[in-house]
């Protein structure tokens, strides 16, 4: 996962500028139709029982992992074509902190449970 330029601004003050910076807890996971990028937002999924879900992480040296499966609500509508998801600080508004496009897209249709495994959502500091 990429970070975005949010956090990254605010990462770098707090080492470089001690400028202080409380991390977010929790943070939460969103699904995108149109991924975000630096200065893009992407297209957040909306409507048919979507919300962001919360997300715990374990860190490892340069790695920090998903600490369980994150699940989302059953779709009670098409949510569409999901290619990409990011962490945020906020369940709703907020700040994208990191984002990444899918290894590969997933249509969720009506029925449908889009989940993540304990371990899949992984964001490296190279």
């Amino acid at each position: 996962m990429a970070f975005t330029d949010f956090l990254e601004t605010k990462l770098l003050a707090h080492t470089f500028s001690n400028t202080a910076y409380t991390s977010p807890n929790p943070v939460y996971v969103a699904l995108y139709t149109v991924a975000p990028a630096d200065g893009s937002a992407g297209t957040e999924v909306t409507g048919g029982g979507y919300a962001r879900q919360s997300c715990a992480f374990t860190t490892s040296g340069n790695l920090a992992t998903n600490t369980a499966a994150v699940e989302f609500p059953t779709a009670s509508a098409a949510y569409g074509t999901v290619v990409a998801v990011s962490v945020c600080d906020a369940a709703t508004g907020g700040n994208q902190l990191a984002y990444a496009a899918l290894t590969a897209n997933k249509t969720i249709g009506v029925g449908d449970v889009f989940r993540i495994p304990a371990g899949d959502l992984d964001i490296t500091l190279d």
